[in-house]
């Protein structure tokens, strides 16, 4: 028997698990199911670890201020160890590229509402772009949308790694298992099987499974609109490098880069996979690269004409068709079921305000720092959009 149980361990869960722990108003027990203790495939392991706050919807911008609120603080949310680092952010900033008269349009909706929410957004004309960033070509570009102030790249992983300790060493109990099913008792989660045969009464259950979120939701007899998009990566070097400091450019047609240290990082949009884990996919990762990757990167920065893949990996999104928003909070028919999903590639900046939000729905029954109550469950059974544009 635990008071919480978790499902899924990695940046999510552990956020989770941390902030109930160690808050003086909670004395209960807490359990922690992950089935890859090596996280080698979560989507926190395959994370570009960045933080933005150009979003087209409010709540996300507030969601991301506390994130990085809490990472300029890190060492004192975390109670003051001295062992805990500084977790730095390298603020190289977000460049959105837009090649449309709507599309650019909508970053100028979007840059308006920054400016009332106090986020450096700038707006800059081809000449302006030319001017910051003379090693692009913008020759077929209208517009685009800048932040170089608290938008960058952060330690995520030891973020995640001081998380986790920190819980297990205030009385989280982590376990290598998987839940294979949920036994209710009336309109409650009682118990869960664990695939060795065993099974653990929860008190509360925690949906925080990533991209696994909807087998979870199927298990209480709930359809949720998450479902694993893959994402190939490519670190990459140039015979030719560029001079000036490259922020996270958004190309128009999907594909995204930014300076990775003496290399550079480009993704491609995340794709819809039949399934996941593939042991293979190097031809796909060769077609990608050669067919989306790479003609974009030529045509964004003609010194990257030479460029030369050192590197390759595969993320997934935990991707909400519906609006590419989180699910958040308790299930409106189950009284201790909690959705903890579908971040579409925003989970590890999200986390911070996620972790503390869903740790307050357990205490006190109701958020307090930040009300994240627009991201319920009751959308998703109503088809209600919440919608995020700017998806990477």
């Amino acid at each position: 028997m635990y008071d919480v149980v978790i499902v899924g361990g990695a940046i999510i869960g552990s956020s989770i698990a941390w902030h109930l722990v160690s808050n003086p108003q909670f004395n209960g027990s807490v359990l922690v199911v992950e089935k890859d203790p090596s996280y080698e495939k979560s989507s926190t392991a395959a994370t570009n670890s960045c933080i933005r706050q150009q979003f087209s919807n409010g709540l996300n911008i507030r969601i991301s201020q506390y994130g990085l609120s809490y990472l300029k603080n890190f060492r004192e949310r975390l109670g003051g160890d001295p062992g805990i680092p500084d977790i730095t952010l390298d603020s190289f900033g977000y460049l959105y590229l837009a090649d449309t008269i709507g599309y650019a349009n909508s970053l100028k909706r979007n840059a308006c509402l920054h400016h009332e929410m106090e986020v450096s957004t700038e707006i800059l004309d081809p000449g302006q772009l030319k001017n910051r960033f003379r090693d692009l070509n913008f020759d077929d570009i209208l517009l685009g949308s800048h932040n170089p102030v608290d938008e960058g790249y952060f330690d995520g992983h030891t973020m995640f790694y001081w998380w986790k300790r920190k819980a297990r060493e205030n009385g989280a109990e982590y376990i290598e298992n998987e839940v294979v099913g949920i036994e209710m008792g009336g309109n409650r989660v009682e118990r869960i099987r664990l695939a060795n045969g065993g099974t653990v009464k929860a008190g509360a259950l925690i949906n925080a499974a990533g991209p696994e979120a909807s087998r979870i939701a199927r298990m209480v007899g709930s359809s949720l609109p998450v479902e694993p998009r893959q994402c190939h990566n490519f670190v990459f070097d140039s015979r030719n490098p560029i001079e000036c400091r490259l922020p996270l450019v958004i190309d128009p047609v999907g594909v995204h880069f930014r300076a990775d240290g003496q290399y550079y990082l480009c993704g491609c949009p995340p794709e819809e996979v039949d399934e996941m884990w593939r042991e293979d996919d190097s031809e796909h990762e060769k077609f990608l690269w050669e067919n989306v990757a790479w003609p974009a990167l030529a045509h964004r920065v003609p010194a990257f004409e030479s460029a030369k893949v050192v590197n390759t990996w595969v993320g997934y999104y935990a991707y909400n068709t519906l609006d590419q928003n989180a699910v958040l909070g308790f299930h409106p028919d189950i009284a201790n079921f909690i959705f903890a999903n579908g971040f579409s590639g925003h989970g590890l900046q999200q986390s911070p305000a996620v972790g503390c939000g869903i740790a307050e729905l357990v205490i006190y029954g109701a958020y307090r720092e930040l009300d994240l109550s627009p991201l319920g469950f009751d959308r998703i059974i109503e088809n209600r959009p919440f919608l995020e544009k700017a998806i990477i």
